[in-house]
């Protein structure tokens, strides 16, 4: 088990067991078939050893396994109910002792549901309690578990740095070889990998990806590789090596098949993302539709993209409604979508909202990757509300950001945003380098949608302005005449009170500008129709 041989350790146990071993020997066995990912073994061997601990009078051991089939019931069948009553077993068996590391690890496993109920401040003093409890008794991968824990719980209280730190030193110490129980290992970095996602800290994840896979490999950790995969998917997409990224979340999911639902639905959401942005739109929404809740952002971008901007805002509220509250940074993909989301139903003042949510959020993580974030949504906020000079100045920002963190596909598709505002701004051959430049990285990175977004901009920033004769061939009198409220500022609303429309028709009137523009949102039409020199 030291070397991680699990089917040797586990074959060698069986025979242990059957040789009338103790309680002691199932409990190995138990831990061998966990790694192995042999679910009913795991549970039965464990379920055994607790009766065996019960019979011969070990409360304590008998807690502990209480503990475990209680994480098991959770991370396997991700049934809550189950999981519930072996911690409230544990609970009451541990009443009965002095202070002891079980009691530990229930309290961070206590920390982790508040966390799952979006309950930090409940969390932090349950960590705090198993980091003591852990340094006491002298267990370090209850004490790092619970320090890491904690770091979880302070970024989603927007004390990013802080809780970085701590994810750090307990991730240095679980791959150093300290840890006792090589599951709190695993467990340790899977949330050091997913908090910098969450944050968008790429630069560390990446770091933190070469060291796990290393551990896994030599652990033999099936299930690790392929939540290590996961995240270094995510990497080379936000790299811009998407065949790379490709491959890796496949075989992720190749390698958690169905044992770890909750590894496997986070994979399959990231694949889904890579899928939309390569243009494969029906395997992208099958890909989302199958994750629940985790797969509303998705839709809800393949909503925006295809003119549907009012469903994309009420997938977008549910998918906030049921994630954390405050300065999450789990909220901040959400939230940068919504913000485009209003813009596009030219609902400015609701944009402004959302993107100072967004703003503290980024402020708080300090990482180049959501300033950028916010840099962006303030450029598009800026062009729908004819601030294009300021447009400008964001998107620059935005690009430059983007560009530090090493992200190429996001950096040119905000060259595409900035050089529709340069050139609203009379700068065309500005705005044609940029989308040259986007051009060129979309089409190295072979993203399809946006890669003939970048051509269309560049091709008519190559073309001479469309004479009036032609107008109307492009949008018609009314289109136009709707287009040119969009560019004053007014709602749909509005739009309606003003031409004696209902607001439905002229949310038809919208969608159908989209449609032969060629554009998503209402500054990008607003743009392009002014580049076509049709207001």
């Amino acid at each position: 088990m030291a070397q991680g041989a699990w089917a040797d350790a586990h074959a060698r146990l069986e025979r242990a067991v059957a040789a009338g071993a103790g309680p002691e020997a199932l409990e190995d066995l138990s831990w061998a078939a966990w790694w192995l990912d042999r679910v009913e073994s795991c549970l039965e061997a464990r379920e055994q050893a607790y009766l065996g601990y019960r019979e011969r009078g070990d409360t304590r051991s008998a807690a502990r396994m209480a503990l475990w089939l209680g994480d098991d019931h959770l991370e396997f069948r991700g049934a809550g109910a189950v999981a519930q009553g072996w911690f409230a077993r544990a609970e009451r068996l541990l009443d009965e002792l002095e202070p002891c590391p079980e009691q530990g690890w229930l309290a961070v496993f206590e920390a982790h549901a508040a966390l799952r109920r979006a309950e930090p401040d409940v969390a932090i003093p349950l960590a705090r309690r198993a980091q003591a409890l852990g340094r006491n008794h002298d267990v370090v991968a209850l004490e790092m578990f619970a320090v890491a824990t904690e770091g979880v719980a302070q970024v989603s209280q927007g004390e990013v740095q802080e809780g970085l730190r701590r994810l750090d030193e307990a991730a240095t110490v679980a791959l150093s070889g300290e840890f006792e129980h090589l599951a709190a290992a695993s467990w340790t970095c899977c949330l050091m990998l997913s908090t910098c996602e969450h944050v968008r800290d790429l630069d560390r994840a990446g770091q933190w990806c070469r060291r796990v896979e290393e551990f896994s490999q030599r652990m033999g950790a099936r299930f690790l590789r392929g939540v290590c995969r996961t995240h270094y998917g995510v990497i080379r997409a936000w790299q811009g090596d998407w065949r790379t990224a490709d491959r890796e979340l496949v075989d992720a999911l190749r390698t958690l098949g169905t044992e770890r639902p909750s590894w496997r639905a986070d994979a399959v959401v990231r694949l889904g993302e890579l899928r939309r942005r390569q243009g494969r739109l029906e395997e992208a929404a099958s890909l989302f539709e199958r994750s629940g809740v985790s797969g509303l952002r998705g839709l809800a971008a393949l909503h925006l993209a295809g003119g549907r901007a009012v469903e994309a805002r009420e997938l977008l509220e549910r998918s906030l409604r049921h994630g954390p509250d405050g300065a999450n940074p789990a909220r901040a993909d959400a939230l940068e979508l919504l913000v485009r989301t209003l813009l596009a139903l030219g609902e400015y003042d609701a944009a402004g909202v959302r993107l100072e949510e967004l703003r503290s959020i980024a402020e708080a993580a300090a990482t180049d990757a959501l300033r950028a974030a916010v840099d962006r949504s303030e450029g598009l906020l800026a062009a729908a509300t004819g601030a294009s000079a300021r447009a400008c100045e964001h998107l620059e920002d935005a690009v430059d950001r983007l560009e530090r963190s090493g992200a190429p596909v996001e950096a040119a598709v905000t060259r595409i945003e900035l050089a529709e505002a340069l050139n609203s701004v009379g700068r065309r051959d500005a705005a044609q380098r940029e989308a040259e430049r986007a051009l060129t990285a979309l089409t190295e990175a072979d993203a399809g949608q946006e890669r003939d977004r970048a051509a269309a901009i560049l091709d008519a920033l190559l073309a001479p302005a469309t004479p009036a004769t032609e107008r109307d061939q492009v949008l018609t009198p009314r289109q136009v005449q709707v287009l040119d409220l969009v560019a004053r500022g007014l709602s749909d609303q509005q739009i309606a009170e003003h031409l004696v429309l209902s607001r439905h028709t002229v949310h038809r009137h919208v969608a159908n500008i989209y449609t032969r523009l060629g554009c998503s949102s209402r500054a990008e039409a607003v743009a392009r129709a002014t580049r076509l020199n049709l207001l």
